[in-house]
């Protein structure tokens, strides 16, 4: 769960060396890039090598024809007339190449909409309203209220998150009945808006793909919204547990995958998390995190292949890279489910983490570099690296500019200090930030969904214009890194009831 990364800074406060407190951030970036990541980045740049020869050379051609006279055009009617082996040769390789390039051009991905829950007002939790319940549940030491006061006094929140009502009752009910009743609330009201929004019948959906880390009942998450909304019963459904807050772009590529196969189909994509049942009753510090910034949130979007949508599509989907650490051990356990000393169920957090996040990040970025910046940055990169190898020199890789590559920045809001290092480590502006530190101060960690919150921001705020690129970039257990590019094919406003309706006036505010 990658709003974990924030833990390591908060629950090690009493460090006072300063090589404990540089083991808790994020590795700088300029320090080292190893060369085998920045291959990985030329390798997706060279499958679309062949787009990239024809284009120039069909554009020369066109250009060449344009300048033709009448005359010109005789007298190469009349030269061909006589080589009729060559005019045979040509049109066969024209046609060979045509053929070619139309079966392996990748089919193209259209964001039509999407739809953030926004949960009723009653389920609003204050600080005091939090720390004044734990303390009636009779679980916490002293100790562990004392530490979850600080950690909500500086995690970025706001005080007007949500918990699901199983977590405002006293005692709580963490119940398989409460569990099944948040989920349907989230799903369901983002679902429902979703298609009110776009005006497509659910019977018309023709793959379904949720992702939920930590509650996967039987029947599953996508078993209940096609029971709810009756889908045809030939529908494609999947159901992704278990991989954190990266979950949700990894949910996108497997759509994205899904309509390269299948021809004139609409994919919803639902992305949630789960609080009721995973709620930590202990006093394991390191486990107590999650309470803290975890709330209730959850994302629908309508994907299609369909032609016809490009014209009524907010977004084209341009690449999707994505990380997966989980080969080495120390990544693979460092965010790990497990029961405390007296067998209480929370999530386990290494002090490992922050380093291992860096590591996966500095991978993604890499291989995504050569897919989206210009020419002029990836030559600076690429020689500064050469030279650094060529002559061990001690001088720091250039890192690019992706301020270059993107006009908006989705980075999933885990926690305050997450985005506070790949601030400074990108070399980001803060408003280029401000879309995350929102969402983490009015919705709190909603997991995967997050960065369609953030997403939100940016169209509330009338920002987003027709050719803007969208980074959204998301981490989570396993260890992975996941990024999704998107572009905007027009001017996008909010969509109707998105969850910034009755707020975005008040923001951005200042977070102390």
């Amino acid at each position: 769960m990658s709003s974990d990364m924030n833990t390591n800074t908060n629950t090690t406060t009493n460090t006072n060396t300063t090589s404990k407190e540089s083991k808790k951030r994020l590795p700088d970036f300029v320090q080292s890039v190893k060369l085998k990541y920045v291959k990985l980045g030329y390798h997706y740049l060279m499958s679309h090598l062949v787009t990239l020869c024809l284009l120039p050379l069909m554009s020369v051609i066109l250009i060449q024809a344009s300048q033709m006279k009448t005359q010109d055009i005789q007298e190469l009617w009349a030269h061909l007339q006589y080589n009729l082996l060559s005019v045979i040769a040509i049109s066969a390789i024209l046609a060979l190449g045509s053929t070619l390039y139309i079966m392996t051009r990748p089919t193209s991905i259209y964001l039509i909409d999407y739809s953030c829950y926004r949960p009723p007002h009653h389920l609003r939790v204050h600080f005091q309203k939090f720390l004044h319940h734990s303390t009636l549940t009779g679980d916490f030491l002293p100790s562990s209220l004392d530490f979850q006061r600080k950690i909500l006094q500086r995690s970025g929140l706001g005080e007007e998150t949500y918990l699901p009502e199983a977590m405002h009752s006293i005692p709580p009910r963490p119940s398989m009945d409460a569990a099944r009743e948040e989920a349907e609330q989230v799903m369901f009201g983002a679902l429902d808006n979703l298609f009110a929004n776009t005006r497509v019948k659910p019977k018309d959906i023709g793959i379904l793909v949720v992702n939920c880390s930590l509650f996967n009942p039987t029947p599953s998450l996508s078993a209940m919204i096609v029971n709810k909304y009756k889908l045809r019963g030939n529908v494609k459904s999947f159901n992704l547990g278990g991989m954190g807050c990266s979950a949700g772009v990894i949910a996108i590529d497997l759509a994205k995958d899904m309509l390269q196969v299948h021809r004139n189909t609409y994919v919803v994509v639902v992305s949630t998390e789960n609080i009721t049942q995973n709620w930590y009753f202990g006093n394991n510090k390191a486990m107590l995190i999650p309470n803290c910034l975890f709330r209730v949130g959850g994302a629908a979007i309508l994907l299609s292949n369909k032609s016809s949508d490009k014209r009524r599509a907010k977004y084209k989907l341009l690449h999707v890279v994505r990380t997966h650490k989980g080969a080495d051990d120390k990544a693979f356990r460092c965010v790990y489910q497990e029961q405390d000393d007296i067998g209480k169920t929370g999530v386990s957090l290494s002090k490992d983490l922050m380093a291992i996040a860096g590591g996966a990040l500095k991978t993604n970025i890499t291989t995504l570099g050569p897919l989206v910046l210009p020419i002029s940055e990836q030559l600076l990169f690429f020689l500064t690296l050469v030279l650094k190898k060529l002559f061990n020199a001690k001088m720091k890789p250039y890192i690019p500019d992706f301020k270059l590559a993107f006009d908006h920045f989705c980075i999933h809001a885990g926690g305050r200090a997450v985005i506070d290092e790949l601030e400074k480590n990108l070399q980001l502006l803060p408003l280029h930030v401000e879309a995350s530190r929102m969402t983490l101060h009015r919705f709190g960690n909603t997991s995967s969904s997050s960065i369609w919150y953030e997403l939100a921001y940016t169209e509330a705020k009338g920002r987003m214009r027709k050719g803007n690129r969208v980074w959204q970039i998301a981490f989570g257990s396993g260890f992975k890194c996941n990024s999704a590019v998107w572009e905007a094919l027009r001017h996008v406003n909010p969509s109707p009831k998105s969850p910034w309706e009755d707020c975005i006036h008040k923001y951005p505010v200042q977070i102390l």
